[in-house]
């Protein structure tokens, strides 16, 4: 029987991946990477341990590389691997609104797992019943449309396993895919975790883009998910979460009718909980049948954020980054640029202060400093040209010597991804549909805030200090 302590360890026996950005320095002694930015130093016996567990050794019964493993999965350095399992424990719950095709055709997907579909007062009350009559689902109803939020609280409370996926109506999954996200919770501190979510291939216009840039698709690299994470939260068109946990947090807010998952999850890792993002898993999502649909989704998508700022502060800030950045950045927008590199200059001197004596030091140093500054001009473009566009649009108009960084600010980012690989069509088209795209998230972000009074989603998030990103660990 394991004691109090060894619950809160990872499971022995999963194996562990690098994370993709993570840089082992110095024989391995000296890890630089994770979410937020860490170094991390190890002892020559945590050093070897890691070597091995990244060549394939699992995670052997031993409370000291356990306790290493925590630290390094917690860090964001390494990711788990699991095996999958062959009976889970586990519920489909599905929020079903008008989309009877989508439904049948979700059922399908799903196998022989046991089902509850909540119809949130549908229009073909008839045909949703049918479809889950034909696929054995039980089929709960709401007299009154509630939103997915309630739809998803009023199927929950009807479960009676001790995990739960939720999955959408236009979502289609694969035999057994669950059987391989469920392995997850062998670690008593995981939560939820979420499978990748492709938008479903086809050769039309519409279809291409969504496959390249569906905001429901979070990427092929693995990831703890908690806010300022590079992944930052995961939709719930396709998670798999422990009943008792999301049970514990209230459930979703049926106050929201977007936006809701995020609320969930990092209401789940405010409760101290781990939600993890599993690309080596997939299901496919319908795309939008129009432009017209897609670009409403994007709106939508915005207004969620006003809400989300009113419950959640500054983790839905448009953009992110310490003040040297912002302040380089700033000077460079100007024109000033000679001022804008020292003060990127001064920022990794006091990084390298900060951080005392490391291998290599000033390369270290003036490395992390870069690709910081690097990553906050990146995240200030996307807020420019996702969320500051009305300002940017009358700064532009009133100061012409802005012009050129705002034009490469809206369109550089959607290029570097063109340039990428990210095609869906010949360049002019590709960034026109992300221009729309944009403008149309950004609309609902400007309508949530005249709703609601609340501007938080318009404010940049300016931690204090030049590297507050950045913590030093050592191993025992």
């Amino acid at each position: 029987m394991e004691s109090r302590a060894d619950e809160t360890l990872p499971p022995t026996g999963i194996r562990l991946v690098a994370d993709t950005a993570l840089d082992r320095r110095d024989r391995g002694r000296l890890l630089i990477g994770g979410a937020p930015l860490r170094i991390i130093r190890l002892s020559d016996a945590g050093a070897e341990m890691l070597a091995a567990w990244l060549e394939g050794t699992p995670l052997a019964d031993d409370t000291q590389a356990r306790t290493l493993a925590r630290r390094l999965l917690d860090a964001a350095v390494v990711h788990p691997v699991v095996d999958p399992i062959g009976d889970p424990d586990a519920t489909v719950v599905i929020p079903a609104y008008n989309d009877a095709d989508g439904l049948a055709c979700c059922l399908a997907s799903l196998g022989d797992l046991p089902v509850v579909v909540v119809d949130d007062a549908s229009r073909n009350a008839a045909e949703i019943a049918a479809a889950c009559e034909k696929h054995g689902a039980r089929l709960l109803r709401h007299d009154t449309n509630q939103g997915p939020a309630a739809a998803r609280n009023t199927g929950l409370a009807a479960v009676t396993t001790s995990l739960v996926a939720f999955v959408d109506t236009d979502v289609e999954a694969w035999p057994g895919w669950i059987n391989h996200l469920v392995g997850h919770f062998g670690d008593r501190r995981v939560a939820a975790v979420a499978p990748r979510v492709r938008s479903r291939p086809g050769d039309s216009l519409l279809e291409r883009y969504e496959t390249h840039h569906s905001p429901l698709d979070l990427g092929a690299n693995p990831a703890s998910v908690a806010p300022h994470n590079p992944v930052s939260y995961v939709p719930a068109a396709a998670l798999v979460a422990r009943v008792d946990a999301v049970t514990e947090i209230g459930g979703f807010d049926s106050g929201m009718r977007t936006g809701e998952d995020v609320d969930l999850v990092w209401r789940l890792t405010d409760s101290g909980k781990v939600v993890r993002y599993d690309p080596s898993v997939d299901v496919e999502h319908r795309p939008r049948r129009s432009w017209t649909a897609l670009l409403g989704q994007r709106r939508n998508y915005g207004s969620s954020a006003a809400a989300l700022g009113i419950r959640h502060g500054a983790r839905v800030a448009p953009a992110r980054c310490s003040g040297w950045s912002a302040a380089a950045w700033a000077a460079l927008a100007a024109g000033h640029p000679i001022l804008g590199l020292g003060l990127a200059a001064g920022s990794a001197v006091a990084l390298k202060r900060k951080l005392g004596p490391l291998p290599d030091s000033l390369p270290t140093t003036a490395r992390i400093a870069g690709i910081g500054h690097l990553h906050a001009g990146y995240g200030i473009a996307r807020a420019v040209a996702r969320v500051w566009w009305p300002p940017a649009t009358l700064l532009a108009l009133i100061r012409p010597r802005s012009q050129r960084l705002i034009v490469a600010a809206v369109f550089g980012p959607p290029l570097l991804d063109w340039i990428r690989g990210s095609r869906p069509a010949g360049l002019p088209r590709s960034l026109a549909l992300r221009l729309a795209d944009d403008l149309a998230y950004g609309t609902g972000i400007w309508q949530g805030v005249l709703q609601t009074g609340d501007a938080t989603s318009l404010t940049p998030d300016l931690p204090s200090g030049p590297t507050q990103t950045v913590e030093t660990q050592t191993d025992s």
